[in-house]
């Protein structure tokens, strides 16, 4: 449906039908009412979100295999999970990860992690919420609603007039005019917000895009601009080492860097490359810092003029800045240009280097700079170290909360399961001692006995207790005892004994018994006695004798043993 907004006419993006696209994939994504009446909602938008312009992607690009992105998706969890300890210690990991390209679903929280938006963020709790309710200057608040409707208009989240897109982006960068309002606002700040919104909430993209202001690009975004003019002169001084040739071509026309970088450094080739390598190069200079804006305008520069062939072809001022303005498409094709940017020798410490020696110099053609800008942090690394966050500052917060039962605990490992282990060990042998009975009735000569594997439980042996030795045994003794005992206790134990002997065996033995009793007597005795002996028993029927008995009371120890 259509309505009326700001005096004209504008259209919902689901009911648009209109003619005249046939210029929309030569449109840039610079922005302008035009692109949006040439969209046609019939178009399939890309995996990033756009549905024309020059920025969208045509799908020819190979994706990386589901098990690769899976595999660096829980690699990345790992570093989030313990930021600092990679930060500090892994840095170079994460580096080459970033080189790698980050996943995309993890990209908006890894850029908040990189630029310390997140530290930011937490140190600064409802501060956002605190400048969204605010009105806002008038001056920058129609100055930013005159550029909303130009960020991206080809991308499904700021197609719409007065969408959540737009809405976004307007209260990110009224919030930032706001906090800093010296500086006000910026129209390149805009495609940098915009960028942020792709990937992350309101609240997330203000803090990452005060970051960037502020450690990456500082004064980049000041009145007069004289922090890109000032990089644009560093990097001419490196293009001379790069690409000599495309330095006295360009010094031979007197083409000023400042005509052709402008753009290229304050919107972070957002508006330049297609959008895969805007991501990949985001995801090296959030991580290197601006070195790698450096490295990338010195490949394009190299590509475009460090050929004599090329040269040849435009020889003029104008030619060459034609030339500057539509850069060939295999220079920036994704997998060519990060490897050039990477093979480019140009460090930190290069650019702090030239930094110094431009400054120099404009100090003494110009004079001071009108805006003292805050240092440049080179990285995330540097920017972490010069703020060093707590610990609940990088605690991430869940989007999706689910109920998952505890684990089980873990035993201990190493040295301390080890020693549990022989404690346990040592106190199961003291508890359960193993039991040696030996042959009561065995002569010393015998070597004595294995112990029984496991030998039934036989009942108890009663013996008299008279006053001298007892002459009978009762008829409850097992299979294993002798069932008569000699009338006389001889000084020494008969040799023919069974070698079984009850495990029990009484304690009341008369106290005539000689001290070459075997092991298993009573308490009385030497203390050869094992301890598992059990105590007095009783019995009725211990003074009532057998006619077996009667009959073997007589024998001697010989004809004893003979009828045994």
């Amino acid at each position: 449906m259509a309505h009326i907004e700001n005096g004209r006419q504008s259209f919902d993006t689901m009911s648009i039908r209109t003619i005249g696209s046939s210029r929309m994939d030569d449109e840039s994504s610079l922005g302008s009412d035009s692109e949006i009446n040439g969209f046609t909602s019939d178009r399939q938008t890309d995996k990033y979100g756009f549905i024309g312009g020059a920025q969208q992607t045509d799908g020819s690009a190979q994706d990386l295999p589901p098990q690769v992105l899976r595999q660096r998706e829980v690699k990345w969890l790992d570093m989030l999970s313990h930021w600092d300890k990679w930060m500090i210690k892994r840095f170079n990991k994460v580096r080459l990860r970033c080189q790698k390209g980050i996943p995309p679903a993890l990209r908006g929280r890894a850029w908040l992690y990189l630029s310390g938006g997140k530290v930011k963020k937490e140190q600064n709790h409802g501060k956002f919420q605190e400048l969204d309710s605010q009105p806002g200057d008038p001056k920058w608040v129609d100055v930013i609603e005159k550029d909303l409707h130009r960020q991206f208009p080809f991308h499904e989240m700021f197609v719409s007039r007065g969408g959540h897109g737009q809405q976004d982006l307007f209260r990110v960068l009224k919030a930032y005019t706001l906090y800093r309002p010296e500086e006000g606002y910026c129209q390149a700040q805009a495609p940098i917000a915009a960028v942020l919104l792709m990937h992350m909430p309101a609240e997330d993209a203000f803090w990452g895009l005060l970051q960037i202001c502020e450690k990456y690009l500082p004064g980049y975004y000041s009145p007069g601009l004289e922090a890109i003019q000032l990089d644009g002169e560093i990097l001419f001084a490196l293009l001379r080492r790069v690409s000599p040739l495309a330095y006295r071509h360009l010094e031979k026309h007197k083409i000023d860097p400042i005509l052709y970088m402008t753009e290229w450094f304050m919107c972070a080739f957002s508006r330049t490359l297609p959008w895969a390598s805007v991501l990949r190069v985001w995801d090296m200079f959030l991580c290197d810092g601006v070195k790698i804006i450096f490295r990338v305008g010195l490949v394009l520069l190299k590509c475009m003029l460090g050929t004599r062939e090329k040269l040849k072809a435009y020889q003029g001022q104008y030619e060459t800045m034609e030339l500057l303005r539509a850069i060939e498409p295999r220079y920036m094709q994704e997998g060519f240009l990060v490897r050039e940017i990477l093979e480019v020798p140009v460090t930190a410490r290069d650019v702090e280097r030239e930094n110094y020696t431009q400054l120099k110099r404009w100090k003494k053609n110009r004079g001071e700079l009108n805006f003292k800008s805050p240092p440049r942090l080179h990285g995330a690394r540097i920017i972490m170290l010069a703020e060093p966050p707590r610990r609940q500052d990088l605690q991430q917060n869940p989007t999706i909360v689910l109920d998952v039962p505890e684990p089980a605990p873990q035993l201990k490992k190493g040295k301390e399961e080890k020693k549990s282990m022989k404690k346990r060990r040592s106190s199961i042998k003291k508890s359960q001692p193993i039991l040696n009975i030996p042959n009561p009735y065995s002569l010393p000569s015998d070597p004595p006995p294995p112990p029984p594997s496991d030998p039934p439980a036989p009942p108890p042996v009663i013996i008299e207790t008279p006053e001298t030795v007892p002459q009978t045994v009762p008829e409850t003794v097992p299979e294993t005892v002798p069932e008569t005992v000699p009338e006389t206790v001889p000084e020494t134990v008969p040799e023919t004994v069974p070698e079984t002997v009850p495990e029990t065996v009484p304690e009341t033995v008369p106290e005539t018994v000689p001290e070459t009793v075997s092991e298993t007597v009573p308490e009385t005795v030497p203390e050869t006695v094992p301890q598992t002996v059990p105590e007095t028993e009783t019995d009725p029927l211990q003074h009532q004798e057998t006619p077996l008995q009667r009959s073997t009371q007589s024998l001697s120890s010989t004809d004893q043993d003979t009828y045994l």
